[in-house]
């Protein structure tokens, strides 16, 4: 029994040398891991793969955009003057017309007639008025030789005074008669599209009936409301000299250039908006009444503007900032300032441009920790020219 037992104590006590040798000798393995030989050495975190880009230097233009509704500089709905038939129809539906061209003529016989009638009126006085003036004549030769009294010559150029005012009188009543046969031609008042046509002839007219409209198209006009946030950069923009305007009526057609013509003189208190008009050439008659367009306006020109991606500006309580790739692969914050953001893009301020700014990966960065780029990671060169834009940094 002795020896049996002394056997057990020995073995045990072996079995306890053999573990406290074991693990002395781990240890010392993972100690040596510690100095440099493992993957995660010297922070025990892997570098973060990441997308970078270079910012580029460009002029970025300052843009307002709002949906505007085309409006014509003039339309003028025709009615007649006088109350007659339609004798004839001279333009038809959706004609151009230029102004002084006759478009439709009424029934003038009855008018003919009176200027006629007040035209031989006029010949009658102004005969009256020849004799008189003769009688006159002859009366201031009689009254010189003492045949004839002073009073009678007075009298006589009374007459003739009466006469000549009665030839101016019924001269005018003429031109009157002649204004009112002229109101049986109708012509363009202006240069423009000619609309629906709802007489024909024959149809008797009057004052209240409209016979057609014209519309001015070329020029014409865009009208649409901006926020009055962009009241100063618009009155600035205006005041520094010619404010182009961009419209588009949809994604595929092409955009036409005018320029900004008139700044309402009160903001929409309700709205909070100001009202706003440009004016485009229109000679292809693009831009058609009552078509909705999207318009773009440039009030400022930032030159020579660093412009990074908008993806790659962080905002958080500490400011907005993006990461570069600093010295030794690591991350670094650079504060910056956002001027104006543009689609994908914004341009800023805080960046010489020769930085490269991250882009994709930057939520498990910190300031200081190893990056490196995805470009590299796939075993070609980092990127380093500018970004296109339309594609994926």
């Amino acid at each position: 029994m002795k020896k049996k037992n002394a056997g057990f104590i020995v073995g045990v006590v072996a079995l306890a040398v053999a573990g406290a040798w074991y693990l002395n000798k781990g240890d010392g393995a993972h100690a040596d891991n510690g100095q440099g030989k493992g993957p995660g050495a010297k922070g025990g975190m892997p570098p973060t793969t990441v997308n970078v880009v270079a910012p580029q230097r460009q002029d970025v233009g300052v843009e307002l955009s709002a949906n505007g509704t085309v409006t014509p500089v003039r339309t003028v709905d025709l009615h007649p003057q006088t109350t007659a038939t339609i004798r004839q129809v001279h333009i038809r539906e959706g004609q151009f017309v230029k102004e002084g061209q006759v478009m439709f003529s009424l029934d003038d016989r009855a008018d003919r007639a009176n200027v006629a009638r007040a035209e031989a009126q006029v010949a009658q006085n102004r005969a009256t008025l020849a004799d008189l003036e003769r009688q006159y004549k002859r009366s201031q030769e009689l009254a010189a030789q003492n045949f004839l009294s002073q009073s009678a010559v007075d009298s006589l150029k009374s007459q003739v005074e009466a006469a000549r005012a009665l030839v101016q009188s019924n001269a005018a009543a003429a031109r009157a008669s002649q204004v009112s046969a002229s109101y049986t031609t109708i012509r363009a008042p202006m240069s423009g599209r000619v609309g629906a046509i709802d007489i024909h002839p024959g149809a008797l007219v009057q004052p209240s009936t409209s016979l057609t409209t014209i519309t001015q198209l070329d020029p014409i006009d865009v009208s649409f409301n901006l926020p009055e946030s962009s009241l100063g950069a618009l009155l600035a923009a205006q005041r520094a000299g010619r404010v182009a305007v961009q419209a588009s009526t949809g994604s595929e057609a092409k955009p036409v250039t005018g320029e900004l013509k008139f700044v309402d003189n009160a903001v929409d208190p309700t709205a909070g908006t100001i009202r706003v008009k440009a004016q485009f050439a229109n000679p292809e008659a693009l831009l058609w009444p009552g078509q909705y367009v999207t318009t773009r306006i440039t009030v400022q020109t930032i030159r020579d503007a660093v412009v990074i991606p908008q993806n790659a500006i962080i905002t958080s309580t500490q400011g907005t900032f993006v990461y570069v790739v600093g010295e030794g692969m690591e991350a670094k914050q650079v504060k910056v300032a956002r001027l104006h953001g543009f689609g994908e893009y914004a341009a800023v301020t805080g960046l010489a441009g020769n930085e490269r700014v991250i882009t994709e990966g930057k939520q498990n960065l910190r300031p200081g920790g190893k990056v490196r780029p995805a470009s590299a990671a796939a075993g070609t060169p980092a990127a380093d020219t500018p970004a296109k834009k339309g594609e994926k940094a």
